[in-house]
C-alpha cells in the first residue's frame, strides 16, 4: 500500500520546518522573514537597537524628504509649468518603477506574491494621492498643501478603524483633533495673505488626503497577507499607476503640450525630476522600514514631523507672504505631534 501511493522512504526524507516567533518586546510585521533581511540602501538595521533603529529611519525621512519637498517646489517654480503636475506624476512613477525594478532584480526572491487586482486598486490610490497633490500646487502654495498633508494623521486612522478593524484610544483622537485644529488656523491665515490660496486647490489636496486615508492600510493589510516585499510593491504599484496616469492624458490631450514645454526645459523639468523621484524612493525605504519595525501609525507620525521642517524650509528659500499666524499654527501642530510620539513610541519602551 505505501508503494502504491509513493509513500516508500518517506521517515528518511521528511523536511523539518522549523518556525521562530518574535518575543512579546519585538515589533516586527508579518511580513518580515527574519531580522537580518531588514535592509535600508544597504544598511542592515539588526545590528543596531531598536532606539538607534528608530533614529536612522527618522533621519533618512528628514533628510530624503526635505530635498524631495525642495525640489518639488523648485519645479512648480519654474514659469508656465504649473498646468502639467500630472504629467510631473506620470514622469515620476516612471522613476519609481525604474528604482523598483533594479532593486527587485537584485533580490533573490523575484516573485509576485500580490494579487493583481491589489496591485491594481493601490495605483489607483496612489495615482490619486501624488497626482491631486502634485496638480493641488498650482493652486495653492507650497507651505499650505504641507499643511493640509499633516491631517494625514486623522484619515489614516479612520481608515485604519474601517479597513483593518483598529481601535484608538480617547488621548489618540483627542491629540489629532487638536493638531487639526492647528492645522486649519495655519490655512485660515494663508487664505488671507496668499494670492495663490484657491478652493479648487483645497478640493484637489482633500481628496489626496482621502486616497491617502486608503492606500496605506490597504498596503499593509496586502504585505501582512501575501508576505509581499517592499519593492514588489513599488514595483507593481507605480508601473501600473503609470499606465492609468498615461491614458487618462492621451484621453485629455496633455500629453502633447507638457512634452513640448519639458523638451524647451529638460534640465529644469526632466532633470529636477529625476532626483526629486530619486531622494522620494529613498525617503519610501525609510518610511516602509518604520512601518515595519515601529508601525503605520508612527510612521505617519515622522512624516507629519517632517513636513513641518518642510514648511520652514519654504519660507527660507522662496520668497512668501507672512504674518504671525505661521508660526504660532506650527507651534501648536509640533506640540501635538511631540505628544503623539510620546504615546507611540516612548510608551512602547
Amino acid at each position: 500500500m505505501s508503494a502504491k501511493y509513493g509513500l516508500v522512504g518517506y521517515n528518511s526524507s521528511r523536511k523539518h520546518i522549523s518556525i521562530s516567533i518574535p518575543s512579546s518586546t519585538e515589533v516586527m510585521s508579518p511580513h518580515i522573514k527574519s531580522v537580518e533581511e531588514l535592509r535600508v540602501l544597504g544598511i542592515n538595521l539588526s545590528s543596531f537597537s531598536a532606539p538607534v533603529q528608530f533614529f536612522i529611519c527618522v533621519a533618512g525621512v528628514f533628510l530624503f524628504y526635505l530635498i524631495y519637498g525642495y525640489l518639488q517646489e523648485l519645479i512648480f517654480s519654474v514659469e508656465g509649468f504649473k498646468p502639467f503636475g500630472w504629467y510631473l506624476t506620470l514622469v515620476q512613477f516612471g522613476f519609481y518603477s525604474t528604482f523598483g525594478l533594479i532593486e527587485l532584480q537584485l533580490t533573490q526572491d523575484k516573485r509576485r506574491r500580490i494579487p493583481g487586482k491589489t496591485y491594481m486598486i493601490i495605483a489607483f490610490l496612489t495615482v490619486g494621492t501624488m497626482g491631486l497633490s502634485n496638480t493641488s500646487l498650482g493652486y495653492l502654495n507650497y507651505p499650505t498643501q504641507v499643511i493640509f498633508k499633516c491631517c494625514k494623521l486623522i484619515p489614516v486612522m479612520i481608515g485604519g478603524i474601517f479597513i483593518q478593524g483598529k481601535r484608538y484610544n480617547f488621548a489618540d483622537v483627542a491629540a489629532a483633533v487638536c493638531m487639526s485644529l492647528g492645522l486649519i488656523w495655519f490655512t485660515l491665515a494663508d487664505s488671507t495673505v496668499a494670492p495663490n490660496f484657491h478652493l479648487t486647490g483645497v478640493l484637489l489636496i482633500s481628496l489626496a488626503l482621502c486616497a491617502d486615508a486608503a492606500i496605506g492600510n490597504v498596503q499593509e493589510k496586502a504585505m501582512k497577507i501575501h508576505n509581499g516585499s517592499n519593492s514588489e510593491m513599488v514595483l507593481y504599484s507605480y508601473s501600473i499607476g503609470f499606465i492609468y496616469i498615461l491614458a487618462g492624458l492621451l484621453c485629455v490631450g496633455g500629453l502633447g503640450p507638457a512634452v513640448a514645454f519639458c523638451s524647451e526645459h529638460p534640465v529644469k523639468t526632466y532633470g529636477y525630476a529625476f532626483f526629486f523621484s530619486l531622494t522620494g524612493y529613498f525617503g519610501i525605504s525609510f518610511v516602509l522600514a518604520l512601518i515595519k519595525l515601529f508601525g503605520a501609525l508612527v510612521a505617519v507620525t515622522v512624516t507629519t514631523g517632517r513636513k513641518a521642517m518642510t514648511i520652514v524650509l519654504s519660507f527660507m528659500f522662496f520668497s512668501k507672504p507672512f504674518t504671525f499666524h505661521f508660526p504660532l499654527s506650527l507651534t501648536l501642530v509640533k506640540c501635538h505631534i511631540c505628544y503623539i510620539w510620546h504615546n507611540l513610541i516612548i510608551f512602547e519602551y
